[in-house]
């Protein structure tokens, strides 16, 4: 109803498991290493458990568009079977012809024949059981047997077992220890924390195609808090609030839509139970803020022995960055420490394309360099340096000697896109082995991955399936340094962010000292990370450092998309 009032393609808060939708939060991301490890690991079970709504069944979706092509996969969704029925299952699933008499006996022949036909094909066979704590134990020791059909050196089967936290109950029962002592694999999928639950909403806006942010920062504070970060109970109170926005002519949900969208779907009790101590902490801040103000103001007032207790509950640390990988803060009167100034890239010799590969070639191809330094050296080329002149122990610290930093961080394609320089990911092939290779290009759907001697070419869909969101970038910071930038100091480093402001769009005053970044200042940075899809914090630090050198007329950084993003026109 409301996808073409806010620009949409489609409802971004669906329940229905789309692996587009994936945020790989640092905790999915674990939980993804877990199950491909499990799967390529060579025998025994994989256990994914986790509350109800935390994502389980969009975890098997998307493990399952990473397998790789030479994996069959069995998927049981219906967990209500007898041990018969489960095994016809198995076998309708893997596309197995049943015998003329599906016995127990022959069905489990039959299932051997095929594994021991598809071993010799090297392919590998999967049984992906979801709702598994709802499976009888007739079912689960039968799910046990079939781990014995094995060759004498691995599995034939592989089995992954997804289930609610009870599933651990059932499997700690002392008839079951056979099949927990064959679990090489376990994770347990936890909630979102509020970090994540502000990234998550903004990532399944941009992949339904939002171009701005839909939610203000208290409402996605709020929501969090209603929801615990359990996803499905986000997805739920979103789509409500987004629907009380259209029907309110709004564009953007606020902190009063979001409570009444979390009346409407029932998250009131759970409120309603708070009120009372709520507004009692409400009462009890009013009253203490109070005694602060009056204390700063007129001190002589206060008795001796309340005025050192409400000294000690005065504000005296400046809040943190916006990101958890952001520099140190700095003093408003600290002077801003200047780096060394990055070099200007040269012209990049561009390694020849070659006919189409696979990621499994890039794996095994001896000829083919995935180590780390590789990468980094052809990272370095594209900032026009040459990696084996500059010192130190990692690629990071010899980018620092060279004037750049590195940005280590965890996304998807729509981040790097943003970003628009080249990044060296991090691969994990079927044996778990790590690869680092560069990102040079990237089209809609496609890839290009760069090497010493060629350049490959790869559909996203298929790098997929080894790539958990783990990337590295360079970027070069201003010459006024990378310390984060607040309001309240006075500095160049002030004047730089007012004059990269002006040149993306947004005009400065001219009767407010260039250097001081005062509330109308801080006022426009939130705007332009709003803009950017950044937590709209109004600090300047390492993120929104970053999108502002974009629009830096001495920044000189190479791309990796067709486009670089334009200024906003007013």
């Amino acid at each position: 109803m409301y996808n073409q009032y806010f620009g949409l393609k489609e409802n971004p808060f669906a329940l229905s498991p789309d692996p587009r939708y994936l945020y790989l939060s640092q905790r999915h991301q674990d939980a993804l290493a877990h199950l491909m490890y499990g799967i390529t690991g060579g025998g025994g079970f994989v256990l994914l458990t986790g509350e109800v709504g935390t994502g389980k069944t969009l975890m098997i979706r998307a493990l399952l568009q990473r397998l790789p092509e030479s994996v069959d996969v069995a998927l049981v969704l219906y967990p209500f079977l007898s041990v018969r029925e489960f095994m016809m299952a198995l076998c309708d699933d893997l596309h197995i012809a049943k015998p003329s008499e599906p016995s127990l006996k022959a069905l489990i022949d039959t299932l051997n024949t095929f594994l021991l036909e598809n071993h010799a094909k090297g392919r590998r066979t999967v049984l992906i059981v979801d709702e598994a704590h709802r499976l009888n134990r007739d079912v689960l020791e039968q799910i046990r047997l079939l781990t014995n059909l094995e060759t004498t050196k691995e599995k034939l089967l592989q089995i992954v077992l997804v289930g609610q936290p009870e599933l651990n109950e059932v499997l700690a029962q002392p008839e079951m220890r056979q099949l927990t002592q064959r679990i090489t694999a376990r994770y347990d999928l936890q909630a979102l924390t509020a970090h994540d639950t502000r990234a998550y909403v903004q990532h399944r806006g941009r992949v339904a195609g939002a171009t701005t942010q839909l939610f203000s920062s208290p409402a996605l504070w709020w929501a969090h808090r209603l929801t615990h970060g359990v996803p499905r109970l986000i997805n739920i109170l979103c789509d409500r609030a987004l629907l009380a926005t259209y029907a309110r002519g709004r564009h953007k949900v606020n902190l009063a839509i979001m409570r009444t969208a979390a009346r409407e779907v029932e998250f009131g009790p759970r409120t309603a139970r708070r009120r009372l101590p709520i507004a009692l902490a409400v009462v009890l801040t009013a009253i203490v803020v109070g005694a602060v103000i009056v204390w700063q103001l007129a001190p002589e007032r206060i008795p001796a022995r309340l005025s050192v207790w409400i000294a000690q509950l005065s504000p005296t640390r400046e809040p943190q960055p916006e990101s958890r990988v952001e520099s140190p803060s700095v003093a408003a009167s600290e002077p801003v420490t200047s780096t060394p100034a990055p070099p200007v890239p040269n012209a990049v010799t561009t390694p020849a394309a070659v006919p189409a590969a696979s990621l499994a070639q890039i794996f095994t191809d001896p000829t083919i360099p995935t180590d780390t330094n590789t990468a980094f050296e052809r990272l370095f080329t594209h900032w026009g340096l040459v990696y084996a002149e500059h010192t130190g122990s990692t690629g990071c610290e010899r980018a620092q000697n060279a004037g750049l930093r590195c940005l280590f961080e965890s996304g998807t394609w729509n981040n790097l896109r943003l970003l628009n320089r080249p990044a060296i990911i991090e691969l994990v092939d079927e044996s778990g082995n790590r690869h680092h290779v560069l990102v040079s290009k990237l089209t809609e759907d496609r890839v290009t991955l760069e090497f010493p001697d060629r350049l490959i070419e790869l559909p996203m869909t298929e790098i997929d399936r080894a790539w958990f969101g783990k990337y590295l970038l360079l970027w070069d910071p201003p010459a006024v340094g990378d310390r984060a930038i607040r309001r309240g100091m006075r500095s160049a480093s002030v004047v730089w962010v007012r004059e990269a402001l002006a040149r993306y769009g947004i005009p400065q005053s001219s009767s407010v000292p260039a250097d001081l970044f005062d509330a109308s200042l801080e006022a426009q940075v939130k705007d332009f990370q709003r803009r950017h899809q950044l937590q709209d914090d109004g600090i300047v630090g390492k993120m929104t450092l970053i999108y502002l050198r974009t629009y830096d007329s001495n920044a000189q950084s190479p791309q990796i998309t067709a486009a670089s993003v334009a200024p906003v026109t007013r």
